[in-house]
């Protein structure tokens, strides 16, 4: 014999109620079985809606109480065949003109007492487990109905009544002794005490009714469907990882539901617990599922069963030095809450004994304080202790395991996860059987540390990186293109899963918490909101998605001075913007500052070389003690290209509108030929070296005309380059008698630096440095005669775009 129990939801319309007719036929082939269901899902809380409204001598009840019988003689309608509708829809209404008469004396007489209170709620499985019966016979014909307020018997205590277990078992082993049906439907939740009134179980009331009869007849497994299948490893709508448990121990299966696996209600279950009867876990809506089953002892090789989480969680905190050494402050604090019918979740100790620190449920906050400040009202007088501190909005995530005890570091590995991505503890738990490890957090971290815990113990070791880009231009959409191609090798190569959850440009942006389309993502961006950078960082803290990463892929100044925003929030930056690692000194700093204070990595390799990595072996040179003493660099691959490509047969005017064609430079072609540019990449590698210098130290020898630097648009610039092209004839032509050739050069030596023009003779490493390509000679203390030289292309929107992949990558690895 087996039990099934059918909550709310699996009930709670024809459809469904169709499903559960399915389930209970493919069962019943093999044995017989008894199914407890419950009121059709929400008319619980209907009904109770219609007591309080007659109560309250509002006449509205009368309307709630039509939707009440709208909901069943819907139901009726499209379960029932038109030959036997009308007996069917003849007794529920008769049932619900009933309930009617109830509703009409409380709103006459104005009582809805606890008694009244459980005779009103009776109606929804009264209801419920008639119309599904009757539903049943058409297709069991050996299948009946029972009352269960004829078997259960109860004391008085109304809307949470004791069962008599003694008098139940007789009534439930006497009536199954005789009958012969193959399916018995009977209403859960409801009961009845000695004098014949009915009676309610209380919260999760269905599944106590089920366990009750699988307990008083052996029966050989109890059954719970609902909407899941079965327990999870976490939340599945916040850990979408998440997956079904095949098999747990009763202890397990208590302490998850405890933390908040709704699908199980602890106290309900301890009869077929007392019994050793194995509980199975199924939806109602995937009975194909094999969903858990929960067991007395279960032996695997993950200690780790599950991660649950508790919120509306508030701390009080009760310290103070009188505490220390003195007996009785721990038993009249527990008392004072206990009497006030306040439950403890979580509690924590210094072995001090200067603090005793409590989790109790947010509602329960101001009524806890009250009755700790008039229990302690002396003391806290005398200043013995301080007044109840409170911490309100945490929230409580467990790891759950039997076998945790015998498995060392788990703890460890819990709290280092959450530390390393940045989510605070405030108070920790943990019993001296191990079966439960608690950490409180911020009610906002819950989503964060679920994700983390459940990648950390139950994944392969997949690093989960979520994107938010600023910037799709070209170097942007490049981005985009070589993260699409590179998706799945990443992940079958290096467990590295890489999703763009947001992206901007300068006027709107798009999210999407599971990760965008990127074969669609310009269609998306324009469906996107419109976008300030407030607003944009306002949403990305809002995801509080672990392992994140702001990529900046502009040039704006305001974007560049927003990062330590980000920093501050634990999210790493990525950027091939050399604003903010070539502003004053202070602020590159504390932007280091900050990424160390908060364990988010701030990287900018594009910042000089694109991507070539220059700047990662200058910190390996300097991590591992040696000091550079000069450097010398062409670090500008636009105008390495430019003056590569400038010559008697073509104009400096004509050769930087290529440039300028091909994707080299800049819109305005100016910051690139300013020298600024190449100014900022050597003062970042000065200041990566160890360095404390500002711009204003990089002596820049321009070679543009002022006229050009002055000219009011772009446009106005080009003229200029025609109008002053004698000039740069007159330069190449100087470099030409001298058999040697124009380069942009970024120059180190002696403590002083300096970027300009210079005469590149014949045998000069830099001599033949073709097209777009940037060189950097590094001499240090090691490298004294033989240089470090790193080259390659230095500009373009594909290197640029693969160093910033490559900053990504790193991170993924950290």
């Amino acid at each position: 014999m087996n039990v099934l129990k059918f909550g709310g939801t699996s009930v709670a319309n024809a459809e469904n109620i169709t499903k559960v007719i399915n389930i209970l036929k493919s069962e019943a082939k093999d044995t017989q079985l008894l199914a407890v269901v419950s009121a059709l899902g929400g008319i619980t809380d209907v009904l109770l809606e219609a007591g309080e409204l007659a109560n309250a001598k509002d006449e509205a009840y009368l309307t709630t109480f039509d939707a009440i019988k709208a909901r069943h003689l819907e139901t009726v309608e499209a379960l029932f065949p038109e030959h036997i509708k009308e007996d069917i829809i003849s007794e529920v209404s008769a049932i619900l003109e009933r309930l009617k008469d109830i509703l009409q004396g409380i709103y006459l007489i104005n009582e809805f007492s606890f008694k009244t209170r459980d005779k009103v709620l009776s109606f929804g499985e009264l209801l419920s487990s008639y119309i599904i019966s009757e539903a049943l016979k058409l297709h069991v014909k050996d299948a009946q109905l029972k009352d269960s307020r004829e078997l259960i018997a109860t004391d008085s205590y109304f809307t949470k009544a004791n069962v008599k277990e003694e008098l139940t078992n007789q009534n439930i082993s006497s009536y199954f002794k005789s009958s012969k049906a193959s399916v018995t439907v009977l209403p859960g939740f409801i009961s009845r005490n000695e004098i014949g009134e009915t009676t309610t179980l209380g919260r999760g009331g269905s599944d106590y009714t089920a366990a009750i009869l699988a307990s008083a007849l052996n029966a050989s497994q109890l059954e719970i469907w609902t909407d899941v299948s079965g327990m999870y490893t976490a939340h599945p709508k916040l850990v979408k990882q998440a997956f079904p448990i095949a098999q747990i121990s009763y202890q397990e299966a208590m302490e998850l539901s405890h933390f908040g696996a709704k699908v199980l209600y602890p106290p309900t279950i301890q009869p077929v617990l007392d019994k050793n009867i194995p509980i199975l876990i199924k939806n109602t809506f995937f009975p194909e599922d094999k969903g858990t089953r929960i067991v007395p002892t279960v032996s695997e090789d993950n200690p780790i069963k599950g991660i649950s989480h508790l919120e509306q969680i508030a701390l009080l905190t009760l310290e103070g030095n009188g505490m220390v050494g003195v007996p009785g402050y721990s038993r009249r604090l527990f008392e004072a809450l206990s009497l006030n019918g306040i439950n403890v979740a979580l509690i924590t100790q210094a072995s001090s004994e200067h603090s005793i620190c409590v989790g109790i449920l947010d509602s329960d906050v101001t009524k806890a304080v009250e009755a700790l400040h008039l229990e302690f009202e002396y003391d806290i007088d005398k200043h013995k202790i301080n007044p109840v501190q409170v911490e309100e909005n945490l929230a409580i995530v467990a790891l759950i395991g039997d076998q945790m005890k015998s498995h060392q570091g788990i703890s460890g590995r819990m709290f280092s996860a959450l530390g390393e991505n940045n989510v605070n503890i405030r108070a920790i738990a943990q019993g001296a059987s191990e079966r439960n490890i608690s950490a409180v957090i911020a009610k906002k971290d819950v989503s964060k540390a679920l994700n983390i815990l459940h990648n950390r113990f139950f994944e392969e070791q997949v690093k989960t990186l979520n994107l938010f880009i600023m910037g799709v231009g070209n170097v942007g959409h490049r981005l985009i293109e070589q993260i699409a191609k590179q998706q799945q090798h990443l992940m079958d190569t290096l467990l590295i899963d890489i999703k763009v959850i947001g992206l901007a440009n300068s006027k709107q942006m798009y999210f999407n918490e599971l990760g965008v389309d990127l074969s669609h993502w310009k269609k998306a961006l324009k469906s996107g909101r419109p976008q300030t950078l407030q607003t944009w960082i306002e949403n990305i803290d809002a995801l509080n998605l672990r392992n994140s990463i702001f990529l900046d892929i502009t040039a704006n100044q305001s974007v560049a001075e927003s990062y330590a925003e980000y920093l501050k929030r634990s999210i790493a930056v990525v950027a091939c913007n050399k604003i903010a690692c070539s502003s004053n000194y202070s602020n590159y700093k504390e932007l280091k500052r900050l990424s160390k204070k908060y364990n988010a990595p701030f990287l900018f390799e594009t910042n000089v070389g694109a991507g070539l990595p220059v700047i990662n072996t200058l910190n390996n040179l300097v991590n591992s003690g040696d000091k550079v003493t000069s450097i010398k660099a062409v670090l500008s691959g636009s105008l390495n290209f430019i003056f590569n490509n400038f010559n008697d047969a073509i104009s400096f005017h004509d050769v930087v509108k290529q440039a300028q064609a091909e994707g080299y430079t800049e819109p305005d072609p100016r910051i690139d030929l300013s020298g600024v540019d190449v100014a900022r990449k050597i003062l970042i590698l000065l200041r990566e070296s160890g360095l404390q210098m500002d711009i204003e130290d990089i002596e820049n020898n321009m070679f543009l005309p002022q006229a050009s630097m002055d000219a009011e648009s772009v446009d106005a610039f080009y003229e200029t380059l025609k109008t002053h092209n004698n000039h740069f004839n007159h330069l190449l032509a100087e470099a030409t008698a001298k058999d040697c050739k124009l380069k942009y050069v970024a120059e180190f030596n002696n403590g002083s630096a300096k970027v300009g023009l210079q005469h590149i003779p014949k045998g000069h490493p830099l001599y033949n440095l073709e097209g777009k390509d940037n060189i950097v000679i590094f001499n240090s203390e090691r490298y004294i005669d033989q240089p470090l030289l790193i080259k390659g292309a230095g500009a373009g929107a594909e290197v640029t775009a693969s160093g910033l992949f490559g900053d990504i990558i790193s991170l993924a690895r950290s």
